[in-house]
């Protein structure tokens, strides 16, 4: 049976909820007509390429950012949570051994990282935040076929992921262009693994819970993004003089372009801002500046050409494109990108669930029964 949806939606019902307001929330407010975006009062393209990780998670989890002194009692507060226990440690070996995904094995690792811990929400918020760099570093390596790096506790957040994943102390450039990046994709309003999330924990539920449950939803290709075949296709036109040609060719066979367009947004994505210049700081001081060169390229040509072709339709940049390029040049293989977004992310899911706990009732949406009425059971004769 076809169902026309355009019928169920005068009826009431809204595919995809678009437009639908579940949750009041202090924590982000995306506006897709101005193309802002703003974290718990501050505009993202003020707040993320220049404060601390660890000052953003003070300010979602308790409304502020820290003064100093608690920046640094924070900061080491999230450092103590770092370790992971040896049952975690154990499990992702065995899911290496396997093959098993990346996101299958950090989905894994949450459900069980908050063994030996008691079950207090912050406390829980807090140890979810402080262990994802390890659960994908120690993973990652595992793996590859490398032992895991010992915890440093010395080094801020962003620093800590890459030394989990790589075992070098990476430069202040290097640390300062993951920083802005985690900061960047913190938060963005009620997205599909956030909403997830504020659904388990609204049936009082723990927050490991809820937040197992956001990884699964981000592990999905029409929420965890498409960063991946964005970079790939700038690998495949390979030179400036190509980008027409190619980017032609796709939209002749009416391919979607990775990395362009906004379910949300109707003009640029403001992460997008953040991240083309933090890609840019980064790749003039390290990187493959050729890649950088070409990347601009490619997206300049296939912004022209998408309003070339679809001039009723506002398709920008959006937070895809530069994230494939600024993880890339960090020397993240594109496995990694969603994951690398979950250990972002991750900030997001806690504080969220906390302020769910504190104001929230149980989310029981309704549904429309589109099904057959009036049918009746026959038992069939026994033999």
């Amino acid at each position: 049976m076809t169902i026309d949806l355009r019928l169920l939606q005068h009826e009431g019902v809204i595919d995809g909820l678009e437009g639908i307001v579940a949750a009041a929330t202090r924590l982000s407010r995306v506006d897709g007509e101005a193309g802002q975006l703003t974290l718990a009062g501050y505009a993202v393209d003020d707040l993320a390429p220049r404060a601390a990780f660890e000052e953003v998670a003070h300010l979602l989890l308790y409304g502020r950012l820290p003064d100093p002194a608690e920046h640094s009692a924070f900061a080491q507060q999230l450092a103590a949570h770092r370790a992971l226990p040896a049952p975690v440690v154990e499990l992702l070996r065995q899911a290496a051994g396997l093959d098993t995904p990346p996101m299958d094995a950090l989905r894994m690792g949450a459900a069980i990282g908050s063994l030996g811990r008691a079950q207090d929400p912050l406390n829980d918020a807090i140890a979810a935040i402080a262990s994802f760099p390890a659960l994908v570093g120690v993973y990652w390596r595992l793996r590859c076929g490398e032992p895991p790096v010992p915890i440093r506790y010395d080094l801020p957040h962003a620093a800590h992921y890459l030394h989990q994943l790589s075992g070098v102390e990476p430069s202040p450039e290097r640390a300062r262009a993951l920083e802005t990046y985690l900061n960047t994709v913190c938060d963005h309003g009620l997205n599909a693994s956030t909403f997830a999330a504020r659904v388990i924990v609204s049936t009082h539920s723990d927050i490991i819970s809820a937040i197992t449950g956001a990884v699964g939803a981000l592990k999905g290709p029409l929420h965890g993004g498409a960063p991946g075949p964005a970079l790939d296709m700038v690998f495949e036109i390979g030179s400036a003089e190509r980008a027409e040609s190619v980017i032609r060719a796709r939209l002749d066979r009416g391919e979607r372009l990775m990395g362009f367009g906004h379910r949300v947004y109707h003009v640029r994505d403001p992460r997008a801002d953040v991240l083309a210049q933090a890609a840019e700081r980064f790749y003039s001081t390290g990187g493959d500046r050729s890649l950088y060169d070409l990347a601009r390229s490619v997206e300049s040509t296939a912004l022209r050409l998408l309003r070339e072709r679809k001039p009723g339709r506002r398709l920008d940049t959006n937070v895809e494109f530069y994230t494939a390029l600024l993880l890339h040049g960090l020397g993240l293989p594109a496995e990694l990108f969603t994951p690398t977004f979950a250990v972002g992310r991750v900030l997001g899911w806690a504080a969220h669930c906390l302020e769910q706990l504190r104001e929230g009732r149980l989310i029981r949406p309704q549904s429309t029964y589109i099904g057959p009425v009036d049918l009746h059971y026959h038992p069939a004769p026994r033999s």
